[in-house]
């Protein structure tokens, strides 16, 4: 091995981490001043209102889709598994728990982010590279308080509300498949009454307000440091939805490891 080929192999390793290091400084910045814009009048109510609209009752359908057939397949799983060990009395307490605690708040997140953070990094980016930001700066108009801070309390705000629909759709679909599987409908609720606590429902709620922070922060900063005109745009885009799909499992692992 040459010493030419280590001397290079460092210099990509530091690049690489400059890198990291630089644009997680950015976002910790960027993400603290829009927090504390969030909680500084004037606060632009009709903004806020607007964001939750995008965020919450637009991605409605796609979150109602996704949490009736996610518990429907599960339920359909966990009936064929179960069988074998004559514990179908566990099946809808499993269902429950599932949906509550991990299948609700993370496959939530990742379809909102595939729709509204994807949208938030175009949105901004296109603002970005036609100079609209700067704009803003030069009007004595704050542009992540403007722009950003609303965005962000969408995220936290509306992804709950949306987990526990996701929830209790995703619940109602195991029932109805429980039912055409043979399954006791009675024992099948009964049982989620028994052993389903409020514990359960609390940590999905923590966790999908979490993803919420994390999807639309990470598609704000996506876009507001887009540059490079419009290829500049869909990469900031694409990128802005690999690293928040990343960001949430990998915080879904963390909090799981440590609420549980």
């Amino acid at each position: 091995m040459s010493l030419s080929f280590i001397t290079s192999a460092i210099q990509f390793i530091g690049r690489v981490a400059l890198d990291v290091v630089s644009h997680l400084g950015r976002y910790s910045i960027l993400s603290f001043r829009a927090l504390i814009f969030c909680v500084v009048p004037p606060w632009r109510v009709r903004s806020y209102f607007r964001q939750m609209e995008l965020v919450g009752v637009d991605s409605l359908m796609v979150v109602i889709l996704t949490g009736l057939f996610t518990g429907g397949v599960f339920t359909l799983q966990i009936i064929y598994g179960f069988r074998m060990f004559s514990a179908e009395s566990m099946v809808g307490p499993t269902v429950a728990m599932a949906m509550t605690r991990e299948l609700g708040p993370v496959l939530t997140a990742l379809m909102v982010t595939g729709r509204v953070g994807s949208a938030m990094a175009a949105e901004l980016g296109a603002m970005k590279v036609t100079e609209q930001i700067d704009a803003l700066t030069v009007m004595a108009a704050d542009p992540v308080k403007f722009l950003i801070s609303p965005r962000i309390i969408a995220g936290i705000v509306m992804l709950p509300i949306l987990t526990t629909i996701s929830d209790a759709v995703g619940v109602v679909g195991g029932y109805f498949v429980a039912m055409a599987k043979g399954l006791d409908p009675g024992q099948f609720a009964g049982r989620i009454q028994d052993m389903l606590v409020m514990d359960d429902i609390f940590v999905g709620l923590i966790k999908s307000g979490v993803f919420g922070f994390i999807l639309t922060s990470v598609g704000c900063y996506a876009g507001f440091f887009c540059k490079g005109g419009a290829e500049g745009v869909g990469k900031a885009t694409t990128g802005a939805v690999v690293v928040s799909y990343v960001a949430i499992l990998v915080g879904d692992f963390v909090m799981t490891a440590y609420m549980f």
